[in-house]
């Protein structure tokens, strides 16, 4: 029998008037609620990233259909437009927050457009949305020394669980950028389960602190949508994408090595 492989929908903004800076990553509130009646009409269930994550480790059963819909940042869109379809056709989701984003007393003014306030993060949980760590200010993770790292982490965990009334189990790497120190981390955290990009189905044998997802832009026709949720030519549309990912990826460890001949000079 083969392996099951589960689409991760990774989304950002949902907006009809995005700025610059989320643009890219946004996505129009009739494109949403189409692409939510299409996973409908494909007979998918969403569940959540624990309940995925928990399945895969215990062996408890999924859904014929699985899939996840997760939302990274802490866009105020995902509560005024993504809320009532999601409420709709009563779908599970992920958000995952980064802490410093949101509006409120801890916010350290970094969110790129309007972002939600604390109320409204409850209201999505109180609706059956999954609120994971994102972060406090949504640093590339493996760019940061040890202190700062735990700090970002620590920083996350501890807002949520203060406004939440409950610590998070399910992270989300800001840029999808991790590496071997930062999965560690964020499993000595508290965290049983992370997110990363990558732009392929998730299956178990990614490991819980490295499962991929697959990236809904602005640009993705409620047809592109469809291929993509069923597995269909995600190598060809995201092709690009890999290719940056991978010369990136070959920048940070550079950057990485860099530091630590500096810091052992000192």
């Amino acid at each position: 029998m083969s392996e099951q492989a589960v689409p991760i929908l990774m989304y950002h903004s949902v907006a009809t008037e995005p700025n610059d800076a989320t643009r890219d990553l946004s996505v129009a509130p009739e494109a949403f609620a189409e692409q939510m009646a299409r996973l409908g009409d494909l007979r998918f269930t969403p569940v959540t990233t624990a309940d995925l994550a928990r399945s895969w480790r215990e062996g408890g059963p999924l859904p014929e259909r699985p899939v996840l819909i997760t939302f990274d940042d802490g866009y105020e869109g995902v509560h005024r437009h993504a809320l009532p379809v999601l409420a709709e056709h009563g779908f599970a989701s992920t958000l995952f927050v980064s802490t410093g984003w949101i509006r409120g007393a801890h916010d350290t003014g970094g969110g790129l457009d309007t972002m939600l306030d604390w109320n409204q993060v409850r209201d999505l949980a109180g609706a059956g949305a999954e609120i994971g760590g994102h972060s406090h200010t949504h640093p590339q993770l493996d760019q940061l020394d040890e202190d700062t790292l735990r700090f970002e982490l620590r920083r996350c965990t501890e807002i949520v669980a203060d406004e939440l009334g409950g610590r998070p189990v399910s992270f989300a790497y800001p840029y999808g950028y991790s590496s071997r120190r930062v999965r560690r981390t964020v499993r000595e955290a508290g965290y049983r389960q992370s997110l990363a990009v990558g732009n392929g189905l998730a299956r178990r044998r990614q490991g819980p602190y490295a499962l991929q997802r697959v990236t809904v832009r602005r640009s993705t026709g409620v047809e592109e949508f469809e291929r993509l949720v069923q597995g269909h030519a995600i190598a060809r549309n995201f092709a690009r994408d890999r290719a940056l990912t991978k010369g990136y990826a070959v920048v940070r460890r550079a950057r990485q090595l860099r530091r630590k001949a500096i810091r052992s000079r000192v």
